[in-house]
């Protein structure tokens, strides 16, 4: 809609660096009608990355639809209607269609990912629909114990946890690390921790 007043801010980070979480927190305080709208919900299915032999990376950059991300985000921007957005069951480590609303009177929209600020033409398309990207940044060692603690919350035994964060999730996560500078804002660990953040008049 012409002259819409809605934003939409990103928040980016490695692999394990708390962005669900504040991404949550923010939406929760930010004083207007608000939604997360995270980017784990544009995950290819099991059965897509099977064909495309992309199973064992899964998480990485072209694991996502991310020109499906960045024509949603463009619709959410200006649309007058619900607009019903992918969500990502972790029970099942899939995503889920039409499980996020993102209804008329919503004036903030958070969204969250990895690779927000990627520098390859799809994930561009995605920076390009955010007014602001801001940067969680937290401890290798931090964001490592986070993501092995997930892995066998969902199924894995530690040993292969362990294998998994340092075969794919560290290679994603020094991917996202390069992007850092290009950020609107960093969060260091205790503004991130502590729910210290700008208040919505930054966002719009």
């Amino acid at each position: 809609m012409s002259g819409s007043t809605r934003r939409i801010i990103g928040i980016a980070g490695a692999p394990g660096a708390g962005k669900t979480t504040y991404a949550e927190r923010l939406v929760a305080e930010s004083g207007v009608p608000a939604a997360h709208l995270p980017m784990d919900g544009f995950h290819l299915a099991d059965v897509a990355l099977r064909r495309l032999g992309l199973l064992d990376r899964k998480g990485a950059p072209e694991t996502f639809d991310a020109w499906g991300y960045a024509a949603l985000l463009g619709r959410v921007r200006t649309a007058t209607e619900t607009v019903w957005a992918p969500g990502f069951e972790r029970d099942l480590e899939q995503p889920l269609a039409g499980a996020i609303a993102i209804e008329p009177g919503t004036e903030l929209v958070v969204t969250e990912g990895n690779y927000l600020l990627l520098d390859r033409p799809e994930w561009r398309a995605v920076r390009a629909e955010l007014d602001a990207v801001w940067f969680l940044d937290v401890p290798d060692a931090v964001r490592r114990a986070r993501l092995v603690a997930r892995h066998t919350a969902y199924g894995k035994t530690p040993e292969e946890a362990e294998a998994w964060v340092s075969r794919v999730d560290d290679a994603n996560a020094a991917l996202v690390s390069a992007t850092r500078s290009t950020a609107d804002r960093v969060l260091d660990p205790d503004e991130a921790e502590a729910g210290k953040r700008p208040g919505p008049r930054f966002v719009v």
